[in-house]
């Protein structure tokens, strides 16, 4: 008789149920799995069958069960009662709730709806708040990006169609060499891992130029440690050296770029720098196989890169790509002048333009795939660049960010690696075209009426822009104002500044979902403290009425009015949308929904459906029916299947029609969220293998664009090396047209509104714009987030906080020695405008004329449910409380922001410091320490330990408080020193995990 194996459970069963929805722990919307027992989450772990990570999950993600159970979370709505920041808060119930909202707004909206200022941090439903604004009628809303990434999105959408970071990616499977500019490892997570993982496998070279080498910079096979601000002149003069050497793609410039549109040379003329035009409007290259002016959209036309030509009036114009070489060619961007500033060697830019070109044009990365273009021409491969590059927040978050990101896609171009196999891709709906629409709404609405259409977009020159008559700005944060023309995002850090000071005029209520704009999304926090608490001299508040919403007691909750508690999101509905920031990838479309896996067990509401109830209380258009009835009665979920912007196009792609067999267009379908959840809470579509590159000019895939509603025709889509728009606003300022910029603002404009991408310093410690000497504050010094933390949301999480529960200044052991100080001293780390204690740890990884440290870690006392004397606010710190939100007073009593002068972009890594050992009796606690804020009950009592344990009982408080599962804490070491292990290893969570109170060495046990 055979042997048999004895069934013996060997464990108890971990699940009885697994939900499939979309993580909520950064940005990467990857796919989890949540293991239910007993309708309690057990743990989460990544779905296997997702395509943004395929299964891998970080520690961010497995943490995510902490962050659902954390003791910090919001229970019930709340009306202050003390004084702002005081605390003092008392529960109300959510009809009060609502009609105070109501009431607030309602009168704002009857009077004048611009006196509302609504701002969101890192929500993921931006078509829907925008739509909300849109319909209330104000102009003020924006989210994070303005303090994030529009220098990115911006130079990227004005340059290519698309951009870095969510519009784009790399050609994972057939770049030979990938270039990596300040990226940081808290954005996009999963994927740049396995990206790395398949690039490391296949032997590609991959380099990194970042100050700072952690985390990809760690793994590159080179780390360039590039000064802060420098990497422009960098790729610039990697530029010169292609030119030089004519490794170029001229023939791909042609045929897919402006390169060959002329450009009129007319000094002093009103089109000045314009391109050359038929009388059909469309813009004129040279024929040089014709010799004569021919349109550019003519395909037997032979353009030709160089040479001055007149034009059919006499005039004379040249070819773009003439003007961008002259640019580039400059001494100022030669290997041995770059090098001075950038701090990286002659040689070293030299030895990297080589590799370049060599990879670019010596290396195959061809496909024997046939493709139409756009012109009806038939080609029998796609023949590869396999050279792609990715850039992230520190490259966007400078002064001079909007211009170095141009700079890296015009290096792009040069070697035609823009959607060709093995290059960077267009991640759809993108690209558009450059730049894309819709124009940002204007004019002002009236009371009670709504925009004429969304508050942010992209103007295409001085006439979309939103100010008045006398060039005042429409929006308070003066955003396509002069003084920001480009800004697509806004200026979220700008609007408690000016809101405050009434500049360019007073607002009545501030309305913030998820922006802790009192902390760590404020640049100069002392200063931001003051905006949300300064009164007038009849002793009401500056900025009349605070409404916030969020899931936990964030610093900033304490500063609100009227708080309206926010679910986690494994408790609510939300859609990863098309409209907005979807999950696409470059070999197809897709978005996703997350729903909840589990019930609230307090009295909370998601965002989503208390901003749909307060759009039908205010009967806004679009939230009402005719007979005034709620358009969207059943919520969010409601919504998301029911609402459309256009004929057959709503927030979701997947499962469209009657019976859901449509996909990207078709008529609503009210099975459709049931489809998704079915599928694991996602959809995507594969293009067929002839739409999968040269997305901008191939006809096949730019025909199933425009039919699924994401451009507006089927025209093919012109890279600029130049831009024309940029032009235009510069030739405002030099007096030409009806529009033209305020006296105060023309030679900025002049300056800073070049065609043709350029590097300037970074403003700060630059005595022509901060009006300070280098000399006294002679390090950059920046902030970047752990991978295993997303801004705020991680540092208050029980897991995540063994991994990291207090930050350094981390600077080079040279640096160190110049000021007699060692590993674990506390130094002062001294700005213009004010100081922070901390201490310090020595790494040769960054840059010498660096330091650095992660953001976010610094809590203020009394925030996020820690105990008293939590690492994170004893001896945690940040850097935001040393960086102005103003650049210097100049002549005139005139100021800026600190920020990109063209999209406005918070230019918080232009931070110049000085470093000093502090003195003995100085050392023990950082400093500046605010006083504590007291957080409302029942948030104020928090367990000494967090435990997953049964239904109803998420967070248990026993002791004592080290009473450590080792199960657990091996996966939380294992998931921050890999990113890939999930949590808990699939296993049974159930004991206790240390969570306070532990000293830096016990955290790391």
């Amino acid at each position: 008789m055979a042997f048999q194996e004895p069934d013996v459970p060997l464990t108890r069963p971990a699940a009885d149920e697994i939900r499939k929805t979309t993580c909520y722990m950064c940005a990467c919307r990857c796919g989890i799995r949540v293991h239910m027992k007993d309708g309690a989450i057990r743990y989460i772990d990544g779905n296997p069958d997702h395509p943004v990570n395929r299964g891998v999950l970080c520690a961010k993600g497995s943490a995510g069960l902490m962050q659902h159970l954390s003791p910090a979370r919001l229970t019930k709505p709340l009306k202050r009662v003390g004084p702002r920041g005081a605390g003092e808060f008392e529960e109300i119930e959510w009809e009060e709730a609502l009609r105070l909202a109501t009431d607030w707004l309602g009168d704002v909206r009857t009077r004048d709806p611009k006196r509302l200022a609504f701002f969101t941090g890192r929500d993921q439903s931006q078509s829907l708040t925008g739509w909300w604004a849109a319909k209330f009628g104000t102009h003020n809303f924006a989210a994070h990006g303005g303090f994030c990434s529009v220098n990115m999105a911006a130079a990227g959408l004005y340059s290519i169609g698309s951009s870095f970071w969510e519009f784009g990616e790399p050609d994972w499977e057939r770049t030979k060499l990938f270039l990596l500019f300040g990226v940081a490892e808290d954005h996009e997570s999963n994927p740049i891992k396995l990206g790395l993982g398949k690039l490391k496998t296949r032997g590609a070279k991959v380099i990194s130029i970042n100050p700072v080498r952690t985390g990809y910079s760690a793994i590159a096979d080179e780390w360039v440690g590039v000064r802060p601000g420098t990497d422009g002149l960098f790729a610039g003069a990697l530029i010169r050296e292609l030119l030089r050497a004519d490794r170029i793609d001229h023939a791909w410039l042609a045929a897919m770029t402006d390169a060959a549109f002329l450009v009129i040379r007319d000094p002093g003329a009103a089109d000045d720098g314009l391109y050359a035009r038929d009388e059909e409007g469309r813009e004129l290259v040279w024929d040089g196989a014709r010799g004569a002016c021919a349109p550019s959209d003519d395909p037997d036309a032979r353009p030709v890169l160089a040479g001055e030509r007149a034009l059919p009036d006499g005039r004379r114009a040249v070819p773009a790509f003439q003007l961008v070489a002259e640019r580039f060619l400059e001494p100022g961007f030669a290997p041995e002048e770059a090098a001075a500033k950038t701090g990286v060697p002659a040689a070293t830019i030299r030895r990297i333009a080589r590799e370049l070109a060599e990879a670019a044009f010596d290396d195959s990365a061809d496909l024997d795939v046939a493709w139409t273009d756009w012109a009806g021409r038939r080609h029998d491969k796609m023949t590869g660049r396999p050279v792609a590059m990715h850039a992230m927040r520190g490259i966007s978050a400078h002064s001079n960010g909007f211009h170095t990101c141009r700079t890296l896609h015009l290096l792009q171009m040069m070697l035609g690696a823009i959607d060709r196999p093995g290059s960077s891709r267009h991640k759809p709906p993108f690209p558009r075209p450059c730049p894309p629409g819709p124009k940002p709404a204007g004019p002002a609405a009236g009371p009670n009426e709504a925009l004429s259409g969304m508050p942010l977009g992209f103007p295409t020159g001085p006439e979309d822009l939103l100010v008045e008559e006398d060039g005042t700005p429409l929006r308070i944060d003066k955003a396509y104002s002069w003084e920001y023309p480009i800004a697509a995002h806004g200026l979220m850090h700008m609007v408690l500044h000016n809101a405050w000071a009434g500049d360019p005029y007073e607002v009545d209520v501030l309305f913030m979902y998820m922006a802790n704009m009192g902390w760590n999304s404020a640049m100069n926090v002392p200063a931001t403290l003051k905006y949300l608490t300064d009164k007038k001299e009849d002793g009401s508040y500056r900025i009349p009425r605070i409404i916030y919403s969020d899931a936990y007691y964030s610093e900033t909750v304490a500063y609100a009015d009227l708080v309206l508690p926010d679910t986690t999101y494994l408790e609510r509905w939300d859609c990863i949308s098309l409209l907005d920031r979807p999950i696409s990838g470059a070999e197809g479309p897709g978005d996703s929904i997350r729903w909840p896996v589990v019930e609230p067990d307090r009295d909370v509401r998601p965002f989503q459906d208390v901003l749909l109830q307060l759009g039908a209380r205010l009967r806004l258009p679009g939230f009402v029916d005719e007979a005034g009835n709620p358009a969207y009665p059943g919520g969010y979920p409601d919504y998301i299947v029911n609402h459309e912007r256009a004929p057959g196009i709503g927030p979701l792609a997947g499962w469209r029609g009657e019976t859901g067999a449509d996909h990207g267009r078709g008529a609503v379908n009210p099975d459709q969220l049931k489809r998704y959840i079915e599928n694991g809470g996602f959809w995507r579509e594969h293009f067929p293998d002839d739409q999968l590159y040269f997305k901008h000019a191939n006809k096949a895939y730019l025909e199933n664009a425009h039919a699924k509603g994401w451009i507006p025709s089927s025209d093919r889509i012109v890279l600029r090396l130049y831009s024309e728009v940029m032009q235009k606003f510069r030739l405002a300022a030099q007096g030409h047209g009806p529009n033209q910029p305020p006296e105060k603002d023309r030679a900025r404009v002049a300056r800073y509104f070049d065609p043709i991408p350029f590097w300037y310093p970074p403003f700060e410690g630059t005595s022509e714009e901060a009006g300070q000497s280098a000399a006294d504050f002679p390090l950059s010094a920046i902030t970047q987030r752990p991978m295993h933390m997303y801004h705020s949301w991680g540092s208050q999480n029980a897991w995540l906080r063994q991994i990291t529960a207090r930050n350094r200044l981390y600077l080079h052991p040279e640096t160190a020695t110049a000021i007699g100080a060692r590993d674990d001293d506390w130094v002062w780390i001294t700005s213009p405008i004010a100081r922070v204690k901390a201490q310090i740890k020595t790494m040769h990884g960054v840059e010498k004329g660096t330091v650095w440290t992660w953001n976010a870690i610094g809590k203020r006392r009394g925030a996020w449910g820690l105990d008293e004397g939590a690492p994170e606010t004893e001896k945690g710190f940040l850097l935001n409380h040393l960086i102005n939100d103003l650049l210097p007073v100049r002549d005139g009593g005139l100021s800026y922001a600190n920020a990109d002068p063209v999209t406005g972009q918070a230019a918080w890594y232009d931070l110049r410091v000085r470093v000093e050992k502090c003195a003995p009796h100085e050392a023990g606690t950082t400093e500046p320490m605010f006083e504590r804020l007291e957080a409302p009950p029942p948030t104020g009592g928090r367990p000494t330990v967090l435990r997953a344990v049964g239904r109803n009982d998420g967070v248990a408080q026993t002791t004592p408080a080290r009473q450590a599962d080792w199960i657990g804490q091996r996966a939380v070491h294992a998931a921050a020193g890999t990113g890939i292990a999930a949590m808990g290893g699939g296993r049974r969570i159930d004991e206790a995990l240390p969570t306070e109170g532990a000293d830096e060495e016990e955290t790391r046990r």
